[in-house]
């Protein structure tokens, strides 16, 4: 009798184990989630990422907003995202800059970006361009080079940000050309591809999603693409690494991340079902006609990455002598 008491007892422990686990899989999400970006409405990412968060809405029937929060190398948003509950419905986009670069880069974080997050999953890569103006005299990446190592310290170059993946793709450029020109951070693509095309600066490294509409227009020229080949979007355009500077390559990429703290269920849950909006064919197209390539990923396979990348970029800033902010 004992014996069938606890049996009874037992399979009742394991239906109301399937049944909480059912209730936890099906918790998220109930309730509009937001996506916090650090960049400015425009930018490659904001114009991405809203691609994406198109297609979480389909698939959940929840809506995902786009909160924009540019500024100060992405620690606002990151701080932001910190501060925020860890209950899935706060997210953000954790890219190159703010988790591989940052932590490197300056002196002291408002975040601790490998302590107070946690990677959800990978969403895209997008290459940088080299590009200058229409009427630039440079029509190689030879020219520039030429040029720059003519007058030291006089040509002037930008990126959207300290720490953006074109601000560092600039100061490897300079490190393996071993050309010494200025550098000047923008809070945005947009905004230093303004003054690129007004002569206020001689070339920008530039997410191509941003910078690639122009060069097909006619207002900016592409010296060359930051990736190790030439991409299937524009197979005309050379690389840095053919262009003479061995080895060169460097993309940006990112995905999203929740606050530490956040259940493990429900990150798994917003994990798989990133994983699935990333595959979809609208999203993959979508991507595709701006320059950037889906990575479909698990949350494992992300915080691979962003280790990888985390050493990368501390052993340039290092070699490199960047100096620390």
């Amino acid at each position: 009798m004992n014996q069938i008491i606890c049996a009874f007892i037992a399979s009742l422990g394991a239906i109301s184990s399937l049944q909480y686990s059912h209730a936890t899989e099906t918790a998220w999400p109930t309730k509009a989630v937001t996506i916090v970006l650090p960049s400015t409405p425009g930018a490659a990412s904001d114009v991405l990422t809203r691609a994406v968060a198109a297609e979480l809405a389909k698939i959940t029937g929840q809506s995902f907003i786009i909160e924009n929060r540019p500024g100060a190398a992405g620690v606002i948003a990151l701080s932001h995202l910190k501060r925020s509950a860890p209950d899935g419905y706060t997210l953000s986009y954790g890219n190159i800059n703010n988790l591989a670069i940052n932590p490197a880069l300056f002196k002291k974080l408002a975040y601790d970006a490998n302590r107070d997050f946690v990677p959800v999953g990978p969403m895209y890569t997008v290459p940088n361009l080299l590009v200058v103006r229409k009427d630039s005299p440079y029509k190689t990446v030879a020219d520039l080079i030429a040029a720059a190592k003519k007058s030291p310290g006089q040509m002037t170059w930008a990126a959207s940000n300290l720490g953006s993946s074109g601000h560092m793709g600039g100061e490897l450029f300079k490190d393996l050309s071993g050309v010494d020109t200025q550098f000047i951070p923008y809070n945005g693509d947009p905004q230093s591809l303004t003054d690129l095309v007004g002569g206020r600066l001689d070339y920008t490294f530039t997410n191509a999603t941003v910078a690639y509409p122009m060069v097909k227009s006619g207002k900016l020229h592409a010296l060359a693409i930051t990736t190790s080949e030439r991409v299937e979007m524009d197979a005309s355009i050379p690389t840095l690494a053919e262009s003479g500077l061995k080895d060169y390559e460097n993309s940006a990429w990112g995905g999203l991340i929740a606050p530490a703290g956040t259940p493990k269920d429900i990150i798994m849950k917003i994990s798989e079902t990133l994983n699935t909006a990333m595959h979809s064919p609208t999203v993959q197209a979508t991507l595709k006609q701006s320059f950037a390539t889906p990575t479909p990923g698990t949350q494992q396979e992300y915080s691979t990455l962003i280790a990888q990348e985390q050493r990368k970029w501390a052993q340039l800033i290092e070699s490199a002598k960047i100096e620390k902010q």
